[in-house]
């Protein structure tokens, strides 16, 4: 047996290039979590360079760092970390092409307060996914039962007292089925007109054929037989960590990074500057038989600034977008004085999130009016505790501010550019995002379960800010699209504010959707509520026969309180009669000419 002093790890404080410390580390069998904590531990310098020798590393969590970890749209808790990497000048990790596998919970990274990471030639995965699988062999929706051939090889989970409990790793499991969907055996995507799901059923039993037949009396969506139902475990414990976490750290390159598995999101990055995530990927293994990547996005941008960029990717099989970009609405709790407000995070995947700093920029959002305010800078922050904060600005707040007001950071918000990826065979959206700068998704490959597209800020619930301003979709292909058995559109610009907001006052504003190829079985093409500024053209629209429309009577274009939209040069070739549907509002304004294929009135 190889101990960890004879693992060939090379510590070179000797090796200086342009002042930056080389760590080099040694291929090596067994767990490398102490070696990999030792290297960083006993870093000289604050400019480090880890280089792996090609190879298969295998990490476990009896050595990892042990800290408690505000996640935002993760499980805040104590995580397992395997490299924790903080306050550095600068970070790179070459991996030279190397495979790091984990297992069990645990966050294999975390860069907080660093400038210039850059992490090349890496695939991340699990030994044991975190997910439980099965064939469906039959189902009596009648009886309320379902019967799957469970997955043995690669999974790990037991049959106890009639319940289902995966993955038992380190003394874990779920405490249910939990998020459930069903998929195409074949492609892997989740299947037409699947539904989501939360299982929890009543009683499970293991029938003579070795099979399980599941009973759930609450079970709406029954899943089709011949699919592959997948579930990947209660909403409270499913996102553990992200593969990558960056915190308050900028200058961020990933570069051909794959992720075949991961307990969260792929990137992560929160309250950061300037990032590329380039050649890189979300996937299935090649020949495996999950049909799950990672449990939930594969990048989300949470109070971010500068330039994001995502070229030349592939995101396939997670289960949730492909990427989300927002900020964070902040409710007013409580008005302290003319200069101090108190306020309080809004949903419980964001509770210690650091919504604003001294010297940042804030919005300020009156009810019933959804529109940007008032600006003015913090000067001071108090945390009261993990959802509540003390604001002190410095000039007196609006004088009619109230309770259930809300408040949004307007520094941190990035310019977006989404282009030449691929997007495809997951959960949810292929692109959600929340920012009022400059936002371009170009040349595009795009398929997806909900909506392509989706721009939706939210008030309520994820608290999500917020309207879009400035946003160019352009030479995308879309490709069976809205697939899922919830009503969806290739464009989707649907604000989910409180009630207590004027519906009547639009909230997006400036999109260019044009010369986009689309190829879908279904009819919704653009869907707008509250949107100010919209030109569709030079778009080339394929009805497909892949599947059954399963909202015949949708329209193309269905536009409700919107304004200054065009629609022009547009071409359509397919049988729905169902063009352009508009409310009284969208029609003042609406400019509809020189489209071929369908009926231009409305």
């Amino acid at each position: 047996m190889k101990t960890i002093a004879t693992l060939f790890l090379i510590l070179s404080s000797s090796i200086s290039v342009f002042a930056t410390e080389i760590i080099e580390i040694k291929h090596a069998e067994g767990d490398m979590t102490m070696v990999v904590r030792k290297a960083i531990k006993n870093a000289k310098e604050k400019d480090v360079k880890i280089v792996f020798e090609k190879g298969k590393y295998t990490f476990l969590t009896d050595y990892a760092i042990g800290r408690y970890l505000y996640v935002t749209n993760h499980g805040n808790g104590f995580k397992k970390i395997i490299f924790s990497l903080k306050d550095f000048n600068s970070v790179e990790i070459e991996g030279n092409g190397s495979e790091f596998i984990f297992r069990g919970q645990t966050a294999p990274f975390v860069f907080e307060g660093c400038n210039n990471i850059n992490i090349h030639n890496l695939t991340l995965d699990w030994d044991i996914p975190f997910s439980f699988q099965g064939d469906v062999i039959a189902t009596n929706k009648k009886e309320g039962w379902y019967d799957l051939k469970p997955y043995t090889k690669g999974f790990s989970w037991k049959l106890s007292n009639g319940e289902i409990l995966f993955p038992g790793i380190n003394h874990f499991n779920f405490t249910s089925l939990g998020s459930s969907l069903s998929h195409n055996k074949e492609t892997k995507a989740v299947d037409y007109g699947a539904w989501d799901a939360s299982l929890k059923p009543n009683y499970v039993e293991k029938l003579s054929n070795g099979n399980l037949r599941f009973y759930d009396k609450n079970l709406k969506h029954f899943p089709r037989v011949g699919s592959v139902l997948q579930s990947k475990g209660d909403k409270k414990n499913n996102r553990y960590a992200p593969a990558f976490l960056v915190r308050n750290s900028k200058d961020i390159i990933f570069d051909n990074v794959i992720i075949h598995h991961a307990l969260g999101m792929g990137f992560l990055c929160e309250r950061s500057e300037n990032i590329k995530i380039l050649n890189s990927g979300i996937y299935i293994r090649e020949g495996s038989d999950r049909v799950i990547s990672i449990i939930a996005d594969a990048t989300h941008f949470a109070n971010c600034k500068g330039d994001i960029l995502i070229e030349k990717c592939r995101f396939e099989g997670m289960y949730d977008d492909g990427t989300n970009v927002h900020g964070t609405y902040v409710l007013v709790d409580k008005i302290i004085d003319s200069k101090t407000v108190r306020v309080k995070l809004g949903h419980d995947q964001q509770m210690g999130f650091e919504f604003a700093g001294v010297k940042d920029e804030i919005w300020f959002i009156k009810n019933p009016d959804p529109r940007r305010k008032e600006t003015n800078v913090v000067e001071k922050v108090k945390v009261i505790n993990d959802y509540y904060s003390d604001l002190t600005f410095v000039h007196e707040i609006p004088k009619d501010l109230k309770k259930d007001d809300i408040l949004e950071n307007k520094t941190w918000n990035p310019n977006f550019t989404m282009r030449s990826n691929i997007i495809r065979d997951h959960r949810a959206r292929n692109i959600i995002i929340k920012t009022p700068k400059k936002i371009i998704i170009e040349d595009n490959d795009l398929s997806s379960m909900m909506s392509s597209i989706m721009l939706r800020g939210e008030t309520f619930y994820w608290f999500e800010s917020g309207n879009v301003e400035d946003v160019i979709i352009r030479n995308n292909r879309f490709k069976h699209c809205a697939y899922g058995g919830m009503e969806h559109a290739i464009l989707k610009v649907s604000p989910r504010l409180a009630k207590t907001f004027d519906v009547t006052i639009p909230y997006d504003r400036n999109i260019v959707f044009e010369n986009n190829s689309i190829e879908t079985f279904d009819n919704r093409i653009i869907w707008a509520d509250r949107l100010d500024g919209l030109i569709v053209r030079g778009n080339t629209i394929k009805q497909t026969n892949t599947e059954k429309p399963q909202y015949p009577n949708a329209y193309m274009f269905d536009l409700i309180n919107c304004k200054n939209i065009e629609i022009s040069k547009n071409t359509y070739e397919g049988t729905n009669e169902n063009a352009i549907k508009v409310d009284e509002v969208s029609a003042e304004t609406l400019k509809v000419k020189r489209n071929k294929g369908f009926n231009q009135k409305f």
